[in-house]
């Protein structure tokens, strides 16, 4: 099992919903969380003065799936989510040992 780690867009939300919908990748969490990259922020001027907003406004989609979507998965974001401008966002896949379904002690892929 791998998790996956979006950092996106707040309006492509709705657009990974689908996509994550399409596969049958039905368990996510959303946060919204701020923060920069190659960004490095905006310039904004507010009543004649003149201010860096660093950290823009994003979410974090996190959702667990079997190993044998991930590259599926990561095409079909990355494809159907991409402006061509900075701060697409990014993508972390991460390793997951086990998980389990509190409710029916369901463990394994079974689990998800």
């Amino acid at each position: 099992m791998k998790k996956i780690e979006m950092i996106i867009r707040p309006e492509k939300l709705e657009d990974v919903k689908e996509i994550l919908n399409q596969l049958d990748v039905h368990g996510i969490t959303t946060t919204m969380v701020a923060g920069c990259g190659n960004q490095k922020g905006r310039k904004k001027v507010y009543r004649g003065t003149e201010f860096s907003l660093n950290l823009l406004p994003k979410v974090k989609v996190e959702t667990v799936v079997n190993d044998e979507i991930v590259g599926t998965l990561i095409a079909k974001i990355t494809e159907g989510i991409k402006t061509g401008e900075v701060g697409d966002g990014k993508i972390f896949v991460y390793n997951v040992e086990q998980a389990v379904k509190i409710r029916t002690g369901e463990s394994g892929d079974g689990a998800l």
